[in-house]
């Protein structure tokens, strides 16, 4: 990769550590690991520029399978070559996948969780301010001129309150932004300072590996224990998840509760709202709620002596086969998608979609936040509505202390990422022992 030599290169093992650091912080669903990895990597570190940053944020819009991770996956391929996605990759998703199974044990054998998902309840709020400062920054630097913040509203409207899928709205500004650069092609000159050439030595191997091994996974255990064995099953419909769970996790959601609790009998509906709050007050990517799903379907379906190891080998099959495709996407597509940096219309298609993203994001902190501060929500549809409102009588005063307070510390006092967070984990700490008593 021909090196900017504006922006420092880290050695692998200063970026292990970094990406150690995002995995046991990205917090907040997507809006928020977006938000943390742009402060740390663009801001804090330096190591990628808003550019590049932002064009390998718009493939993983495009891409089935959380967003945030495989911009990890994308961004450390970036540094480091397929190492560096594969390290930042798994170290993203590998605390909260430990979380998850410590909480899935705890909840079996203890039947509450409900102190330490509150141990939580502060982060949430730090996270909740964290999306706005990154939102505004993003914005300042990638909305020029007229189409793109238009094309940032007509995204923002599009999601929120029609429920169009995220594919469909970048598609759309990037038709639109390519359609503008041809019919002005005078406004769209690229300049070579801003693209660097990738040469990545076996990018194209590693993405073989990775369909070698998903592949190796479902025909492995098809032909060592049938169709009907629960860990084939896992295998297969975890898969086939991972191919269409494009516009992030709460797109499929629905689906996996459904198929989960009334087809394949794995949990009880009260038991997925469970996992469901697991996953949202734990880092990493939401997704990671079906590790959770897994889990009771092997504890409850496996044969064997001991159901409890059972259940830890069916999470870990979830989250292999859930996220393993993930790299296949990155290492496969990568590197065609960086060289479309140096081509004038192109490289306008994706700067609008760079605009369309910002509403995206824009979206996600507005759902992450009506979430956040109250606990009763309205689903509006009708005509072509689809949009969630919140019930103003079910704010939560306590969040939006905290929420104020976390705003306060990043645009009064700008402080930095982790004193904020401490804060905020302390005071919602006192306040669930304390306070809510």
């Amino acid at each position: 990769m021909t090196e900017n030599p504006a922006y420092p290169q880290p050695s692998l093992g200063e970026a292990i550590a970094v990406w150690w650091r995002i995995g046991w912080l990205s917090f907040g669903g997507p809006a928020g690991q977006i938000a943390l990895m742009h402060r740390i990597l663009v801001e804090e570190k330096g190591w990628l520029d808003e550019a590049r940053y932002l064009h390998a944020l718009n493939y993983c819009m495009l891409l089935p399978g959380p967003e945030a991770q495989q911009l990890a996956t994308y961004s450390g391929w970036l540094l480091h070559g397929v190492k560096g996605g594969v390290v930042a990759g798994v170290l993203f998703i590998l605390p909260g996948a430990l979380i998850i199974l410590l909480l899935s044990w705890l909840y079996v054998l203890l039947g509450d969780i409900s102190l330490v998902e509150g141990l939580f309840f502060g982060l949430k709020a730090a996270v909740l301010a964290i999306v706005a400062q990154a939102l505004l920054r993003i914005a300042a630097r990638s909305l020029r001129g007229l189409l793109h913040p238009l094309l940032a509203v007509a995204g923002f409207v599009a999601l929120f309150a029609f429920s169009v899928p995220f594919p469909l709205v970048v598609l759309g500004a990037g038709v639109i932004g390519y359609v503008a650069a041809r019919l002005q092609p005078e406004k769209h000159v690229v300049s070579e300072l801003s693209v660097a050439v990738v040469d990545r030595p076996g990018t194209f191997a590693a993405a073989m590996v990775c369909l070698g091994l998903w592949l190796a996974t479902l025909c492995g255990l098809l032909l060592l224990l049938g169709g009907d064995d629960v860990f084939t099953r896992i295998s297969l419909f975890f898969s086939k998840l991972a191919l269409v769970t494009f516009g992030g996790a709460y797109a499929v959601l629905a689906y996996v509760a459904q198929q989960g609790v009334e087809n394949y009998q794995w949990l009880q509906p009260g038991e997925m709202l469970d996992g469901l709050g697991m996953a949202e007050t734990t880092p990493g990517p939401l997704i990671l709620v079906t590790q959770f799903v897994g889990f009771l379907a092997g504890l409850r379906h496996a044969a064997g002596d001991a159901p409890m190891l059972m259940a830890t080998l069916a999470a870990l099959l979830t989250t292999w086969v859930t996220f393993l495709p993930c790299f296949l996407w990155i290492f496969l597509g990568a590197p065609h998608v960086e060289k479309l940096r140096g081509q004038p219309a192109l490289a306008a298609a994706l700067a609008a979609i760079t605009a369309a993203v910002v509403g995206v994001i824009a979206n996600l902190a507005l759902w992450f936040g009506i979430n956040v501060l109250f606990s009763e929500r309205l689903q509006i549809t009708a005509w072509l509505l689809d949009m969630q409102l919140p019930v103003p009588g079910s704010l939560d005063g306590a969040a939006l202390a905290l929420v104020i307070v976390a705003f306060i510390l990043i645009f009064g006092f700008r402080l930095g990422l982790l004193p904020v967070l401490g804060v905020s984990a302390v005071l919602g700490s006192g306040w669930i022992l304390f306070g809510s008593a």
